[in-house]
């Protein structure tokens, strides 16, 4: 699996001190709420996990699972749960990566539309070049550029996401 890396675009204490400084914030911001954070799965599983550890606020956790690629390829947003009950309540919605926008920025009315008092998104990569909608993440940890990482719950057909650093996908594999 490492063999089909290019190179390390993030290491493991890279996305450490990112998180770190991704929580100062989100701290500050939600000090005295209780939201409800909404985990995208899968993509989402290890930096969702690194970074709840560091929240100093009350909070519940919930997850829901939407399908938006296949490949390399970005089609339709599916949503394949039922959205929790977020009525009245602030929500925070949590992804791996803000790529082409369309999947949070359609989950972020969806929430809407069912009552959520407030919705803001947070990432652990924002891709601003692949964007098509007009979205942005509020917060998020680093720009990447448009290359094809994997790792750290960022995936190619579901494989890398175990990776404990973000890579540089080789072309060769996904071009195949």
């Amino acid at each position: 699996m490492e063999k089909d890396i290019d190179k390390i675009f993030f290491s493991e204490e890279d996305i450490k001190k990112i998180i770190d400084d991704l929580s100062i914030v989100i701290n500050k911001d939600y000090k005295d709420k209780n939201p409800i954070l909404i985990g995208l799965l899968n993509g989402c599983i290890p930096f969702m996990s690194d970074l709840v550890k560091k929240l100093k606020f009350k909070l519940t956790l919930s997850y829901i699972k939407v399908s938006s690629y296949e490949g390399m390829k970005s089609g339709f947003v599916k949503l394949l749960d039922d959205i929790p009950n977020v009525n009245n309540k602030d929500v925070i919605l949590i992804d791996d990566i803000c790529d082409t926008g369309k999947t949070l920025l359609h989950l972020t009315n969806l929430i809407y539309q069912n009552n959520a008092k407030s919705v803001k998104t947070i990432v652990l990569l924002d891709k601003k070049d692949s964007r098509v909608v007009d979205f942005n993440p509020d917060y998020y940890g680093s720009y990447v550029t448009n290359e094809f990482v994997v790792g750290y719950g960022l995936d190619y057909n579901e494989e890398y996401r175990n990776l404990p650093y973000i890579g540089i996908l080789k072309e060769e594999i996904y071009k195949k």
